[in-house]
């Protein structure tokens, strides 16, 4: 019986590893897809949403929009046509949690510098005080790449509307004062479809991680459509 085995050994090593690159081939056929899911306005904190759509449960998109960048620059949705991208709320005073926000930030920027489908977008929640000039300093300090990633200011009203009613991402205090939208630490993600598909706490380092994994897999599933 050993002298029949040592005989055949290397058809035996041989058919083990086509069994199991077999196995393995399979369970990737047999393994679902990864999908993200859609957010829709009725599936947020109540708070980080206008009233007027928290009873929305499909269809949601990013609204168009026209802002301003660090270059002074009009940037609209245009710009970010079939891409997906991150995007938050933040104002360049802030020294809570802006920094670390920003610094995570630029970790994305790094992995996705090489990559065309992928871009970032951050508005000031103080456009008032985040004038182009301010928001190009800032920029400069950071290493934003502008190819990559656009700050935006612009009408108040606006940056507040897209702020509640599309990224559903920032609370208000109501008052009118210059610091009456309260941004959270949230990062958005958006589809290249204009759709929700994910918040990250922009703070939360394995958070980005999972947004990162979560990048690669919406890439898969477009390159699949």
């Amino acid at each position: 019986m050993l002298h029949f085995f040592s005989k055949y050994k290397h058809l035996f090593i041989t058919l083990l590893i086509l069994s199991a690159i077999i196995i393995s081939l399979m369970y990737q056929a047999l393994k679902p897809e990864e999908r993200l899911a859609v957010f829709e306005p009725s599936m947020v904190q109540p708070e980080l949403v206008d009233e007027s759509i928290q009873y929305i449960r499909k269809n949601h998109k990013i609204a168009d929009f026209e802002l301003i960048n660090q270059n002074g620059d009009t940037i609209t949705q245009e710009d970010y046509k079939n891409k997906i991208y991150v995007a938050d709320f933040f104002f360049t005073t802030c020294v809570s949690i802006c920094p670390m926000m920003t610094e995570n930030m630029v970790r994305i920027q790094e992995e996705i510098k090489n990559n065309p489908d992928v871009m970032l977008l951050s508005h000031t929640v103080t456009p008032l005080i985040d004038s182009v000039a301010q928001l190009k300093k800032y920029a400069a300090e950071k290493g934003v790449i502008d190819s990559k990633w656009n700050m935006v200011t612009g009408d108040k009203k606006q940056i507040y509307q897209l702020a509640r009613k599309s990224y559903l991402a920032v609370k208000t205090t109501g008052d009118g004062g210059p610091f009456d939208m309260i941004h959270t630490e949230n990062f958005i993600l958006v589809d290249k479809d204009k759709q929700i598909r994910g918040f990250y706490d922009g703070t939360n380092s394995d958070e980005i991680d999972k947004l990162l994994h979560d990048i690669e897999v919406l890439q898969n599933h477009y390159n699949k459509s």
